[in-house]
């Protein structure tokens, strides 16, 4: 399905403060999400950079990384910040976060592009992903690229229930992940890029 995000410069620079409005927004709820939208973004940046994208296609990979966590607005706080393990139950309502945000974007005929990368970023290579099970190139490529950046932020940000992961052990769990989680070719991507992800992840 084909959005309608304008090649105007400046109306695509007005929408993309709407998307920093939103972000706002979640971060004000969530607590863990404060900085994490921002470091995702500049990750699938590089990223996006490496593999040859530019301008308005990189426009929307930025920005659909910045905003992929915002249908956690509409996830119980009890939820988002529990400290133990969820119940099969509480799992499958935060998994219902792509959607919640697909559909909040998609209500506007410019970010429709974008909504469709934010609902798709939690599928797996392999097809063992949600919500919907797509696999390889199913998955828009937008979607498969924050999946590694929001993978590799998660393991080395502290979680409640976790301490962060170190940078290294977090490159070897992505390696292994190589055909299964990521795209293998994202992945052999990364991996002239881990210092400026290091960088990234100083901030937190």
């Amino acid at each position: 399905m084909k959005g309608n995000i304008s090649n105007n410069l400046y109306e695509f620079d007005h929408y993309h403060e709407i998307v920093e409005c939103l972000v706002g927004a979640l971060e004000a709820k969530d607590a863990y999400t404060s900085g994490h939208s921002k470091r995702v973004s500049d990750m699938s940046t590089i990223i996006a950079k490496q593999i040859g994208m530019k301008g308005f296609e990189l426009e929307k990979i930025h920005m659909a990384s910045h905003i992929h966590d915002i249908g956690k607005i509409g996830i119980p706080d009890s939820l988002l910040n529990k400290k133990g393990t969820l119940s099969n139950d509480e799992w499958a309502i935060v998994k219902k976060h792509p959607l919640i945000g697909f559909k909040i974007l998609n209500t506007s005929n410019k970010l429709k592009e974008i909504s469709e990368i934010v609902l798709y970023h939690h599928e797996r290579w392999d097809g063992k992903g949600y919500p919907y099970n797509l696999k390889s190139k199913e998955i828009p490529i937008g979607s498969r690229i924050i999946a590694i950046s929001d993978t590799i932020d998660a393991m080395t940000s502290k979680r409640p229930y976790r301490e962060p992961m170190d940078l290294s052990d977090c490159k070897e769990e992505i390696e292994n992940e190589k055909s299964y989680q990521f795209d293998p070719y994202l992945v052999d991507a990364c991996r002239d890029l881990w210092n400026e992800f290091e960088n990234i992840i100083l901030r937190i």
